[in-house]
Order: C-alpha cells, then sequence, then structure tokens
C-alpha cells in the first residue's frame, strides 16, 4: 500500500495513542470487560456452506501476499480472480505467476488506496486474502465480510481493542470467517506438541513461554516501499509487544484458550530502547531521516498473562538484539515438559527428568506423535515451501476448511485476543506495568468452546 497514505493514517493514530498513554487511559479499554451488545450470533464453530471452488482475490501482493498468490495457485480447488495492490509493479510482477502455469491474467486493482473497494463489488469473490501494512488490517477485513466475503488476514490482526471487537462485531454480524492466518499453527513441531498435549502427555498444563525473538533491523533500509518503510515509525511511536501472535498462537491452542480457557489479565514492562537508534547512527549518513527518528519502543518487552483456568504465560518479544531467532514455544504440565529452539523435551515415565532428550532422541518422539494433517500433508508442504512448509500447510487447510463447509482452526476470536496482546502490553507499560483485562471477545461461549481438534486422528 502507498507509503504516503499509511504514514498519514498511522501518525493519526499514533497521536491518539501517545494521548491516551500520557493521561493513563486508553481508549475501549477500562470499558472492554461489560460484554457489548451483539450485532449477530456467535461464529463459534462456524460452518459456511460448502464451495466446490474457493473464488479468491488478493489484496497486498508484495512479499508476504506474492507468497500466498504462488501457493494459492498450486491449491487444488483455487481460482484466483482478481489482484489489488496500489503499487502497479508489484501488481504487474505477479502476472508471470499465471503466465508460468498457462492461465489467463486477472483483473488488476492497482489504482490508489482504497481500489480494493472496487474489486470488493464482484459477485465472484468468495474469500479475500489480506497482506498490507497492520494499519489496513481491520478496515480491509471488515470491507471485505461486509461485501459478503470470508476474510483471511495477516498477524496481527488488529492494533487496538476496538478494532478487535470491529473484527468480531462484523464477523458475527455477516456470518464471515474471519481469521487472522498465524501459520506458525502450522508448523511440524507446533502440530506435534498440539497432538501431545491433545492425548495429555505432559498432563494438566500449567505454563507456557511464547517469544518473537528476530532482528529486523535490516528493515530499515527499506524506505520508499517494502515492509520497513511503515513498519520502522511503529518503533518510534509505541512502547509495547507489537508483535505478539507467532510465538502465542500455538500456546494458545495448547491451553484451549477460547474453548474452555480464555486470557484474563496481563501485565508487560519494556526495557530501554536503545538498538535502533545506535544501527541508524552507524548505517545511516548525517541527516538521514532514519536518525532523526527517536525510537521510543523498548528492545525488549516482557509479558505475564494469566487465564481464568490459572494457568501463566510469558510473551516476549524483540525485533532489534543481537540474539538468534526464537519463539521459545515451551510449556510445561504436572507431567513433562517440551521446550523449542532447540527442541527438547521431558515426559515423567518415559526416561530421566534430569536431562532433556534432544537431538537424535527426538526422532522416536515424532515417529510417534507427529500430527496426523503432518503425516498426511508435510512432505508436500515442505516441497511446496513457506517457512518450512507451514505457510503451504496453513492455506491448503483453509481452502480444504472452505470446501468441505467444516470450521476453521482459528476464528475471529482467536484474532482479536492474540491481538489484543499489543494494546493491552502499551497501556501496562505505560502504567508501571499495571495489570489490565482482556476483554472476553467471545462473550461467555469460551466456556462452552470445543477444544481444537486432531485433524485426520
Amino acid at each position: 500500500m502507498s507509503d504516503s497514505m499509511d504514514r498519514r493514517d498511522f501518525l493519526k493514530a499514533a497521536g491518539m495513542a501517545g494521548l491516551a498513554a500520557a493521561t493513563g487511559a486508553m481508549p475501549g479499554l477500562a470499558q472492554a470487560a461489560p460484554l457489548r451488545p451483539q450485532r449477530g450470533k456467535s461464529v463459534m464453530g462456524l460452518k459456511a456452506p460448502k464451495l466446490d471452488t474457493v473464488r479468491v482475490a488478493l489484496i497486498g501482493v508484495g512479499a508476504r501476499g506474492g507468497g500466498h498468490l504462488n501457493q494459492l495457485l498450486d491449491i487444488e480447488g483455487v481460482k484466483v480472480v482478481a489482484v489489488c495492490d496500489n503499487h502497479q509493479p508489484t501488481a504487474e510482477r505477479t502476472l508471470g505467476q499465471f503466465k508460468k502455469r498457462n492461465l489467463p491474467n486477472p483483473p488488476l486493482y492497482t489504482n490508489g488506496d482504497f481500489d480494493y473497494r472496487r474489486m470488493l463489488d464482484r459477485d465472484d469473490i468468495d474469500a479475500v486474502f489480506i497482506s498490507t501494512p497492520w494499519e489496513w488490517h481491520v478496515e480491509m477485513a471488515v470491507d471485505a465480510m461486509n461485501a459478503g466475503k470470508h476474510a483471511f488476514v495477516e498477524v496481527p490482526a488488529a492494533l487496538t481493542i476496538e478494532e478487535c471487537w470491529r473484527l468480531v462485531d462484523t464477523s458475527e454480524a455477516t456470518q464471515r470467517h474471519c481469521m487472522m492466518m498465524e501459520n506458525v499453527n502450522y508448523g511440524r513441531e507446533e502440530l506435534m506438541l498440539l497432538n501431545m498435549c491433545r492425548l495429555g502427555l505432559f498432563g494438566e498444563l500449567l505454563h507456557g513461554e511464547a517469544a518473537y525473538i528476530h532482528d529486523l533491523r535490516g528493515q530499515m533500509h527499506e524506505i520508499e516501499h517494502g515492509t520497513g518503510s511503515w513498519r520502522t515509525l511503529h518503533y518510534a511511536r509505541r512502547n509495547g509487544n507489537l508483535y505478539p501472535t507467532h510465538g502465542l498462537g500455538p500456546v494458545a491452542q495448547y491451553m484451549n484458550i477460547n474453548r474452555g480457557d480464555r486470557f484474563d489479565y496481563m501485565s508487560s514492562a519494556s526495557s530501554p530502547a536503545r538498538v535502533r537508534a545506535q544501527y541508524a547512527a552507524q548505517k545511516f549518513p548525517e541527516g538521514h531521516s532514519r536518525r532523526k527518528l527517536k525510537f521510543v519502543c523498548g528492545d525488549i518487552n516482557t509479558s505475564i498473562i494469566k487465564t481464568i483456568r490459572g494457568r501463566t504465560i510469558m510473551v516476549q518479544w524483540d525485533e532489534q538484539l543481537p540474539r538468534p531467532y526464537t519463539r521459545h514455544n515451551f510449556v510445561q504440565g504436572t507431567k513433562g515438559a517440551f521446550g523449542g529452539f532447540p527442541n527438547r523435551i521431558v515426559v515423567e515415565g518415559r526416561g530421566s527428568t534430569d536431562d532433556w532428550q534432544e537431538g537424535k532422541d527426538l526422532d522416536k518422539w515424532f515417529a510417534e506423535f507427529d500430527h496426523p494433517l503432518w503425516k498426511r500433508m508435510g512432505e508436500l508442504a515442505q516441497r511446496m515451501g513457506g517457512h518450512g512448509g507451514m505457510d503451504f500447510l496453513m492455506l491448503w487447510r483453509i481452502i480444504d476448511c472452505l470446501r468441505n463447509g467444516e470450521p476453521l482452526d482459528q476464528d475471529v476470536y482467536d484474532a482479536a485476543a492474540w491481538s489484543a496482546v499489543t494494546p493491552l502490553s502499551e497501556w501496562s507499560v505505560a502504567n508501571r506495568s499495571q495489570s489490565i483485562d482482556f476483554p472476553d471477545f467471545t462473550r461467555g461461549m469460551w466456556r462452552t468452546g470445543e477444544p481444537l481438534g486432531i485433524v485426520g486422528s
């Protein structure tokens, strides 16, 4: 999407958030705990009518959206009918993917920031995949659902609590799917761990740890176009956990969040902001716009979530410090634990609990507990690529659910709850790490929601 429009919208929103932080309040937070009036009916377990062919449109086809397009074109039962990106060279570059497969070129919608709305007027679109800057996610997803389309949106789904509610309210009112595309839930290790948790291997789950530790300072060199052209601005306007869902999504599913338990409250603390300013001083010449930014987002943020059932989850975020990539992916139960990066496991009654089983010792665990979906599709997913196959498997599973009229593995309540960590962390950081309640986006339906099943078991 165009940088000029993104920056205007972003600065306006950031100004409001800054004012709220300064006054010790965040619009929509204190008032969010009571259940809101419902505009439709719950979409928990929503089954939409079966689609023999899923007619797809994409908004945003740069690095992330371009990868989605490339993989969707190779999934049976998919027809890509339209492509939208306000950066015309990016939109036109996608046509090579159609030519390579001897497919007719789709119409391109490239006439400004809001040309996607003209595309949504089409009556031959079933689902819209949204891969645009964060501040566009909610507007585009809401517009898609109101136009009768299912919305699949990149992470995070929303930036404020009010935006989270907009997604929930619109999905319930329109009875259309709204899924945040948290691809990490479809990684091999994450799927295996979900299977292990469902089988009760670790006993009662008590604690989890989730993270997104990823040095992304290099994106600061993307000035006029690309992820860094808009993402860098967030570090100069906001202080909290700006990207919580990659680590948190899988842990939330292990713990049946929104399906028997839910996030209750959280507190958050940030370190000083140091490294991005140092990087800018080292990598950019005197007077460059990057050196003029005042970075306020702490280099590492740590949040603690407490669930209604009493479980604890530590969530960390760091996109700038020199440190190897990790998502933690740790879960502790009364009978054992699993940790990621590197993978390791200990289970009472299956070897010593004094030492981790890791490395080649894990082969037997994968052989016994690999998720049935990975057993069925893992080889193809790895061959098709996308973060080790998780991207392809996620897209394949979405299409499979739509074609068979089955509920999705993630719903709008997950999108809202997982994304809400960001604005809640911002409030907590600005208020001496005070705890703050999560809204119940399910309006009480979490009590009877069915845990995510193990597909194919």
